[in-house]
């Protein structure tokens, strides 16, 4: 396992907010999904359970390529996912060697799976703005001794709700 380093994160000023993503049918052949735009999901939806969850599932991936699943805080706001982690914990370490991760909400049931890259970000940056919606969430703010925080700017989502699985699996590209 490599070492934590000692140099700080590389930080960049958040990016303009994302537009709402286009909604389209997976690529999962043999799986019965239907075809063409009729019972895609509304944006909306997917939205609606990202803000609702308390704990989300963080995916990333080790130098040695082994997948490491954590359970996280997080808040989404503006189309972007915001969680902090210690610089010294395995899912900081995996995230400054692959940015690339995978975080999905806690309902398997009314999943919404969200891939893309994360970037550490300065907290003083965002962290009144993000404040709020955190400490509504979870009864505390986030500080900036929390560790690093980190922005998922997503490149594609998921929406698969169980009880219409065939009719409505959804892919988003942002």
């Amino acid at each position: 396992m490599t070492p934590p380093s000692n140099k700080p994160a590389r930080i960049r000023k958040a990016a303009a907010v994302p537009q709402a993503p286009r909604a389209e049918r997976p690529h999962m052949p043999d799986y019965g999904i239907a075809i063409g735009t009729k019972g895609l999901l509304p944006w909306r939806w997917a939205e609606e359970k990202l803000t609702a969850t308390r704990i989300y599932w963080l995916t990333t991936v080790t130098p040695k390529d082994e997948p490491h699943v954590m359970p996280i805080w997080g808040i989404w706001v503006e189309n972007r996912f915001y969680f902090s982690t210690r610089a010294t914990s395995v899912k900081a370490r995996n995230l400054a060697a692959n940015p690339r991760c995978v975080i999905a909400n806690g309902d398997p049931d009314q999943a919404v799976i969200l891939h893309g890259e994360v970037r550490p970000i300065a907290p003083q940056a965002r962290i009144k703005q993000l404040s709020k919606p955190y400490a509504k969430k979870y009864g505390i703010g986030l500080t900036a001794d929390m560790g690093i925080l980190f922005e998922l700017s997503p490149t594609h989502a998921f929406g698969q709700p169980h009880d219409q699985y065939a009719q409505a699996a959804t892919r988003w590209r942002f």
